[in-house]
């Protein structure tokens, strides 16, 4: 069982979706030269299936055209490429692609990989969450791009690139929040 594991990778996944049109926030500018946010009339978006590693903080990342059982499917196969060895853990919300015969394909082929899910209506308590924030305040909030890929692409970049800190561990005892998730 790998909540017992002391070798267990421990991660938490989520999923987002960018679009071209920037979100604002408050920004410092010279007095009198209010900056322009560029609106775009489109609704065509990137969706992003992001896992962090609650001890390393770095993250796995794949794009989807669409969210459903295949899409999760892909991003669990590429989690477990990501981490060949040991059991993993992996938090989740209970959104409703993450059920359907391609991902319990996934799950059933590989019993080191072990799922938790997280309580309903409590994207608090999701680590990724906090990474989707961080990386739409660095990247996509008040952006100047005009072209969908390429803020897909720094979108991914930032993601990769970095490590993200994670305390939810430190917060709550791991072994009381699996029994609260179960």
């Amino acid at each position: 069982m790998a909540q017992t594991a002391p070798e267990t990778v421990l991660l938490a996944s989520d999923q987002a979706s960018l679009y071209l049109q920037a979100t604002t926030m408050a920004v410092w500018a010279p007095r009198g030269q209010t900056p322009v946010v560029r609106a775009d009339p489109g609704r065509s978006k990137v969706n992003f299936y992001g896992t962090l590693n609650l001890r390393t903080g770095q993250e796995t990342v794949m794009r989807a055209a669409v969210m459903n059982s295949e899409a999760t499917a892909l991003h669990l196969q590429q989690v477990l490429a990501a981490y060949p060895n040991g059991p993993i853990l992996l938090l989740w919300d209970r959104a409703p692609w993450h059920s359907g015969p391609a991902v319990t394909s996934v799950l059933q082929a590989n019993p080191r990989l072990e799922i938790v899910r997280l309580p309903v209506a409590a994207p608090d308590l999701n680590p990724q969450e906090h990474v989707w924030k961080a990386t739409r305040r660095a990247v996509s909030h008040n952006h100047e791009f005009r072209r969908l890929p390429d803020l897909a692409d720094r979108f991914e970049q930032h993601l990769t690139s970095r490590t993200f800190a994670c305390s939810l561990l430190d917060q709550h005892a791991f072994e009381t929040m699996c029994l609260m998730f179960n």
